[in-house]
């Protein structure tokens, strides 16, 4: 019987496994950091120097480390690591920014205004109906730094359906700022969706007969598109340049992506104009039909002014105190006074309600 040989023995010749990464805690304002391989995200947890120094080491791959609203000394240890520019550092920190691209030597900067739609018991009672944030994204040959500014705007499900891609991931981390981009712009959609509901509702309520509408909800839903169509114009422009091959770090399969997000916003962009275009027709249709109402108003008050001065004139002339005056001393005086009275002011009530005045 052969005798199994110590493990001092077989130390020295078995093939050495690669450490997992020892569990990192990672910071408040660092959402999640991961090492993507082959398609692959890596086991474990990593911290940002960690993850860059594994995917250099291998020389394939790349890290994506999510960022939430982080202070100027939060982000400078990631700066530092991805060598990222102090300018873009600086706009993503105090972000309230418009979208936009920018190169900087091996890097790309993007900035994407993310936006909301806050539900409502109904648009005529709404305070706020869109609530925007924030995406900056930084894009090296190795690594994605995404930077959000907003609760509303968080990256989760976009890492999950990304990882559950092997082939998208294979491309690289233009293929998260891909995903990122259309993430957005589907967000966008969205909103334009729910706001096209509400100026539906709205607009029925203006051409409702006899129906009060308040201008202010109507300005009000005109500064929340407003607020979406800062978001949305100023995006085309990038979106094109990373289309049209802007930077080698996009690569030729992945330009075709931007370019459907593109048609996207474009959807999207059309749809706003003709929001702000509608709103401004509600606007004046409003106006006219307060108008109209005033004067309608006016009419009724004339009216009634009218009625009322009749007595008012007789009562006015009978009550001077002269010794000498008509029909004072007539026994049927004050009845005919009063039967006149009556008489004229029921004849001026019709002729008011045949004209529709009352």
């Amino acid at each position: 019987m052969r005798s199994l040989p110590s493990l001092g023995g077989l130390r020295g010749r078995l093939p050495e496994r690669p450490a997992l990464p020892v569990p990192v805690p990672l910071s408040a304002y660092v959402v999640d950091c991961g090492v993507y391989v082959d398609g692959a995200r890596l086991p474990g947890r990593w911290s940002h120097t960690d993850a860059v120094e594994e995917v250099r080491r291998r020389g394939d791959g790349f890290v994506w480390i999510g960022l939430h609203e982080p202070d100027e000394e939060q982000i400078q240890g990631v700066a530092d690591t991805f060598g990222l520019h102090e300018l873009a550092v600086e706009d993503a920190v105090h972000a309230h920014q418009r979208p936009k691209l920018e190169r900087y030597d091996n890097t790309l900067f993007m900035v994407l205004k993310t936006v909301r739609y806050i539900q409502n018991a109904s648009p005529d009672a709404a305070n706020e109906i869109v609530e925007s944030g924030e995406i900056m994204v930084f894009l090296g040959r190795d690594f994605v730094v995404t930077v959000r500014h907003g609760n509303h705007s968080g990256l989760a499900a976009v890492r999950r359906e990304l990882e559950g891609d092997d082939d998208k991931l294979k491309v690289g981390p233009a293929a998260v700022l891909y995903s990122i981009a259309d993430h957005v712009v589907d967000n966008y959609l969205d909103v334009t969706d729910h706001i096209e509901d509400d100026i539906d509702s709205m607009e029925a309520l203006v051409f409702q007969p006899r129906s009060r509408v308040s201008a202010d909800q109507i300005y009000l839903m005109k500064r929340e598109v407003l607020e979406l169509r800062r978001a949305v114009m100023p995006l085309a422009v990038p979106l094109r340049r990373l289309a049209e091959g802007y930077t080698p770090l996009i690569p030729e399969q992945v330009r075709s992506y931007f370019r459907d997000v593109d048609d996207h916003l474009t959807e999207v962009s059309e749809r706003v104009m003709n929001f702000d275009e509608l709103l401004t027709t509600l606007v004046n249709a409003v106006l006219a039909k307060i108008t109209l109402q005033q004067n309608s108003d006016m009419r009724k008050l004339a009216s009634w002014v009218a009625i009322i001065s009749v007595p008012t004139m007789v009562v006015g002339v009978y009550g001077m105190n002269f010794d000498h005056m008509p029909e004072l001393q007539w026994r049927y005086g004050y009845p005919m006074v009063i039967s006149v009275i009556i008489v004229v002011c029921l004849t001026l009530y019709r002729i008011f309600r045949r004209n529709e005045w009352l």
